[in-house]
C-alpha cells in the first residue's frame, strides 16, 4: 500500500507511467546471441559491487610497509603498502581472497563479453545504419575496458604485475616525439615513480569506470530508442520486431541470467585460484619472472613484441625503436579499422538505407574474410605470447618455436580467410545448409566469378501488397481490439502482443508493422467451449470442499476461545464459602481508578 502510494505521487508529479508503458512494452528477439551484451552488463555490475568491497581494505601507496599476517613467508618484510594491503586481503580478511579473485575473473568474462558482442555485430551486420553511433561507443567501451583491466592488473605491485607495467612503460615509451612526456604524466615521472600506483588508482576506480558508465547509459538509451534488430524469419520484416516483450517476460529471463553469471562468477572467485600474487613476490626493478603471462586480453600485445625483429628505423632524424611497430602501430591501425569499418562498407556497396534485419555471414563473403582473417591473426599472437611454456613443454628451442610463430602470423590469416571467403560464396549459391552439406561441385561454382551487381542494393524495399496471400486480420475483443498477421500459406505466423483500444489503433499498429499487406476484419477466435458435466460437478464439489473447511475452521476457533476464558487447571481459586462465613479482607482500591472502572 505505501509503495502503491509512493508510485502515484511520483506519477503526479513526473508523469512517468507513460514513458514506463512504452518502455515495459518494448518488445525483444528471442535469440542466445543477443544476450552477450547482458553478460557484459552484468559483469560490469559484479565488478562495481566487488571492487567497492575492495577499496575498503586497498592502500594505493608505495610508501614502505612492514607486513604482519597470515602468511608466514612474508611476515615481518619490508614491502610495498599497495603490496602488503593486496597480500593482507588474500589471507587476513574475511572473505576478501574470494572478492579479489571474483573481481578479476569478472573483469575477464566482462572483456570477452564484450569482445563476442563485438564480434556478432560484425558478422551479422548489425553495425549498418542506423546503429553507427553504437558500434563506435561499443569500441570504444572495449579499448576502455582494455585499459581499465591493465591497470587493476598493475595496482597490486607484485613482480608479474610490475614486470608488465615496464613493458608497456617501454611501449609507450617508444613512441616518437612524445613518449617520454606521456609515461612522465602517466606515472608521475621515471619508471617505477611514487606516484605511479596512486595515479593507477585513481584511473582505475574513478577515471575509466566513469566513461564506462557514461557510454553504457548512452548505449542502452540508443538500443531503447531505436528499433532492436533481428534475424531473418518468418514474419520478421525491415518494420517489425518479433519477440518478448520487456515485462513480464523477458524481465524474468535476463534477472535469471544475472543470477547465474553472479553464480558462476563467485563459483570462479571461490573454486579456481587466480593471481595468487603472495606466490610472485613483491616488485624488484632488477628481478624478472620466467614464464611471465599478462591476462590473456592483452596478450596478442606481448606475442607481437615477442614476433617482431629488432629493427629500429629513423624518420626525419627521429628514433623510431622497435617496439612501437608492435605495441602502439598495430593496436592503433587495428583500432581505427574497427572505428571506420561501418562507413568504408557503406562506401564500398553503397547501402545507405536503414536496416532491422540482420545477415546471415554467408551473405556478405568478403566481410567473413576479413573477420576471419583478423581474429586468426591475433588468435595466433596470444598463442605466441606463451612460446616459452611451449617450448618447454614440447622440449624445442626457444628460437626455433619463434621462427615456426613468425611465419604462422603470416600464412594462417591469409589461409582462413580464403577458405572462410569461398566456404561463404559456395554456402550463398548453392543449395547447401552447413558447412558439412558443401559438395565438390558447390566448391568449383564459388571459384567461379559471380554476375555484376544489379543496383538492387539501392533500390528500396518493396511493399508486401506485391505478394498475394497474406493479409492482416483485426477483431473485437471486449472493449479491445487484436490483429493478427498470416502469410501465404494461411498460417498465423505473428499475432500483436499487446491489445489495443480501438481499430484505428490496431490498424496503424499492424502498418507499421507490416506496410502495404491487405486487412480484413474476421470474427476473432472461437469461444472457449462450455464446460462438460465432469467439470461443473468438480467445480461444484471444489466449493461445497471449500465452504466445509471454512465453517470447520470457524468452529475450531470459536472452541479455542471458549477455552482460553475457562481458568486454567493450574489457576485454583478461593475454596467455597459456608453460609454466614466472613470473605477475606478486601484490598484498598487502586488511587489511579475511580469508581466507574475509569483511569
Amino acid at each position: 500500500m505505501i509503495t502503491d502510494r509512493l508510485a502515484r505521487a511520483l506519477d503526479d508529479r513526473l508523469r512517468l507511467s507513460p514513458i514506463a508503458r512504452r518502455a515495459l512494452a518494448k518488445v525483444f528477439p528471442d535469440h542466445w546471441s543477443f544476450m552477450l551484451g547482458e553478460i557484459a552488463l552484468y559483469s560490469f555490475i559484479a565488478l562495481i559491487l566487488t571492487g567497492v568491497y575492495l577499496t575498503f581494505f586497498f592502500d594505493a601507496s608505495s610508501a614502505d610497509r612492514v607486513y604482519r599476517g597470515g602468511y608466514a613467508p612474508l611476515d615481518g618484510a619490508t614491502v610495498s603498502a599497495a603490496y602488503a594491503s593486496t597480500v593482507r586481503l588474500s589471507w587476513d580478511v574475511r572473505a576478501g581472497l574470494l572478492i579479489r579473485q571474483t573481481h578479476h575473473w569478472a573483469a575477464l568474462v566482462f572483456v570477452a563479453a564484450i569482445l563476442l558482442h563485438l564480434i556478432r555485430i560484425f558478422f551479422t551486420g548489425a553495425f549498418r545504419r542506423p546503429r553507427e553511433l553504437n558500434w563506435l561507443i561499443g569500441v570504444t567501451m572495449l579499448t576502455l575496458a582494455l585499459a581499465n583491466g591493465f591497470t587493476g592488473y598493475s595496482m597490486p605491485d607484485d613482480l608479474l604485475s610490475g614486470l608488465g607495467l615496464r613493458i608497456i612503460t617501454s611501449v609507450v615509451e617508444s613512441v616518437p616525439l612524445v613518449g617520454t612526456w606521456l609515461v612522465a604524466l602517466g606515472l608521475g615521472g621515471e619508471f617505477p615513480s611514487d606516484e605511479m600506483i596512486p595515479r593507477l588508482f585513481v584511473t582505475h576506480v574513478l577515471l575509466v569506470p566513469a566513461a564506462l558508465v557514461a557510454l553504457l547509459s548512452l548505449h542502452l538509451g540508443i538500443l531503447v530508442r531505436q528499433k532492436h534488430s533481428q534475424f531473418p524469419g518468418p514474419g520478421r520484416t525491415e518494420h517489425n520486431v518479433v519477440g518478448s516483450r520487456l515485462w513480464p517476460s523477458y524481465t524474468l529471463r535476463t534477472l535469471a541470467l544475472f543470477a547465474w553469471v553472479l553464480a558462476v562468477l563467485f563459483a570462479l572467485g571461490g573454486l579456481v585460484q587466480i593471481n595468487p600474487v603472495w606466490l610472485y613476490g613483491p616488485f624488484e626493478p632488477a628481478q624478472s619472472t620466467s614464464p611471465a603471462q599478462p591476462d590473456w586480453y592483452v596478450a596478442w600485445g606481448d606475442g607481437a613484441l615477442r614476433l617482431f625483429p629488432p629493427w629500429e628505423i629513423r624518420v626525419f632524424g627521429h628514433l623510431v625503436p622497435a617496439p612501437f611497430v608492435p605495441g602502439v602501430l598495430l593496436g592503433g591501425v587495428t583500432f581505427l579499422a574497427l572505428y571506420a569499418w561501418p562507413f568504408l562498407e557503406r562506401r564500398r556497396t553503397r547501402d545507405r538505407r536503414a536496416h532491422q534485419l540482420l545477415d546471415r555471414p554467408r551473405d556478405h563473403p568478403v566481410r567473413l574474410a576479413v573477420g576471419v582473417a583478423a581474429l586468426t591473426f591475433y588468435g595466433t599472437l596470444v598463442v605466441a605470447a606463451g612460446d616459452d611454456i611451449l617450448a618447454r613443454l614440447l622440449r624445442v628451442p626457444v628460437y626455433d618455436l619463434l621462427g615456426v610463430f613468425r611465419v604462422l602470423v603470416l600464412v594462417l590469416p591469409v589461409v582462413a580467410g580464403l577458405v572462410a571467403y569461398l566456404a561463404a560464396r559456395a554456402l550463398r549459391r548453392g543449395d547447401a545448409a552447413s558447412l558439412g552439406d558443401l559438395t565438390r561441385a558447390d566448391l568449383r561454382r564459388a571459384g567461379q566469378r559471380e554476375p555484376g551487381p544489379t543496383g538492387a542494393e539501392d533500390e528500396p524495399e518493396l511493399p508486401a501488397r506485391d505478394r498475394p496471400g497474406e493479409r492482416i486480420e483485426l477483431w473485437p475483443e471486449g472493449d479491445l481490439w487484436r490483429w493478427r498477421y498470416r502469410d501465404a500459406r494461411q498460417r498465423v505466423v505473428l499475432t500483436g502482443n499487446r491489445a489495443l483500444r480501438s481499430e484505428a489503433e490496431a490498424v496503424e499498429a499492424s502498418r507499421l508493422a507490416y506496410p502495404g499487406v491487405d486487412r480484413v476484419l474476421v470474427p476473432g477466435p472461437p469461444p472457449a467451449p462450455p464446460p462438460g458435466p465432469l467439470r461443473v460437478a468438480l467445480r461444484r464439489w471444489g466449493r461445497a470442499a471449500a465452504a466445509a473447511s471454512l465453517l470447520v475452521a470457524a468452529l475450531l476457533q470459536r472452541r479455542r476461545d471458549r477455552r482460553g476464558d475457562e481458568p486454567r487447571g493450574g489457576d485454583v481459586g478461593p475454596p467455597p464459602r459456608e453460609p454466614g462465613e466472613a470473605g477475606p479482607p478486601s484490598e484498598p482500591a487502586d488511587e489511579s481508578t475511580t469508581e466507574g472502572g475509569r483511569t
